[in-house]
């Protein structure tokens, strides 16, 4: 699957518009995690443990939004865009949405 951020695939046309197809993973921070976060917060640096759990959120958002796509029968999805919210105290969600698209 094809995942691209402009509205175009340089080199190849859009034959069919499939419509939106979407992704998205709300994660929770754990109490371990949270210790060793804390900690960097008082010596500072990046806060690695939250980085690595903002990346699997964003694998696994993406991954429904090309599973959403394939089922269309989609074989690229353009204009991606990612957004993150907090869901409550302690939750983060990350939505990935894109046009799923056939190429020429």
């Amino acid at each position: 699957m094809l995942l691209a951020t402009s509205d175009v695939v340089a080199g190849r046309e859009v034959m069919e518009t499939l419509g939106l197809v979407k992704g998205n993973s709300v994660q929770t921070r754990n109490i371990g995690r949270d210790m060793i976060a804390g900690l960097r917060n008082i010596v500072g640096g990046e806060m690695k443990e939250y980085a690595e759990m903002l990346v699997r959120s964003r694998e696994i958002a993406t991954q429904a939004m090309e599973e959403e796509a394939r089922q269309l029968g989609a074989d690229a999805v353009v204009g991606v865009r990612f957004a993150t919210s907090s869901v409550m105290d302690g939750t983060s969600e990350v939505l990935v949405y894109g046009t799923a698209v056939r190429l020429k």
